[in-house]
């Protein structure tokens, strides 16, 4: 028996058709948003908080030959107040992320998984810094200001923003990133370096914006 005959019109037809479908089938792939670690400890338990920004802000001085900094509650005050001020506007103020224009030497950090990370995020920015041309540079100035030799002090503050994550915000006394005194401030490296972690950032004690993966 002759086996039935289909029109080559046709064919084409069932071939492009099922083409289109599986190419509409590939554009409404889903990909769900990670999670926001709102109950992360290190922002959620008080001496974790604390100990967390203590422990990998005296690594990174150890190995730029700076002094450990000490805990200061007039500091992390400072922080927490500025973290819950509205906006002029009546909008939810704490969470923009901006510099507060204090006395005070400041690191932003906003989107990292705990505050380990947040301070990692700023410490390896010694990777970009050129010890060579010593200044200040918007892309290294967490850097600068976390080993700051001079800097005793260091408080914080964090507030949950909703889909953005945490927001900490770090201030130091005496401030570092000073003109002029780059070369005695801030040491090259000695030991060994930690891991980075992707999140978001604002260069630490100046008025240039440096952000990533954030919308603000």
């Amino acid at each position: 028996m002759q086996a039935p005959s289909v029109s080559l019109p046709l064919v084409l037809f069932v071939v492009l058709l099922l083409l289109a479908g599986s190419s509409t089938a590939a554009t409404v792939t889903v990909t769900a948003a990670p999670a926001i670690p709102s109950d992360e400890p290190q922002f959620k338990t008080t001496h974790l908080f604390t100990s967390a920004i203590l422990n990998s802000t005296n690594l990174y001085r150890a190995q730029h030959n700076a002094s450990a900094v000490s805990w200061n509650d007039t500091l992390a005050d400072f922080a927490a107040d500025y973290l819950s001020s509205p906006a002029s506007d009546g909008s939810q103020g704490g969470c923009k992320f901006a510099h507060s224009g204090g006395p005070y030497g400041e690191n932003l950090a906003m989107g990292y998984a705990n505050a380990t990370a947040s301070v990692e995020a700023w410490g390896e920015e010694r990777d970009e810094y050129d010890f060579s041309k010593q200044g200040f540079h918007e892309d290294t100035g967490h850097f600068t200001q976390l080993v700051w030799k001079n800097t005793t002090d260091v408080g914080c503050g964090r507030r949950l923003c909703g889909e953005r994550g945490w927001y900490l915000v770090c201030e130091y006394w005496p401030r570092g990133n000073v003109i002029g005194e780059f070369d005695d401030e801030v040491g090259r490296k000695e030991g060994a370096a930690v891991a980075v972690r992707p999140g978001a950032w604002m260069a630490g004690a100046a008025a240039v914006v440096a952000m990533c993966m954030i919308v603000c």
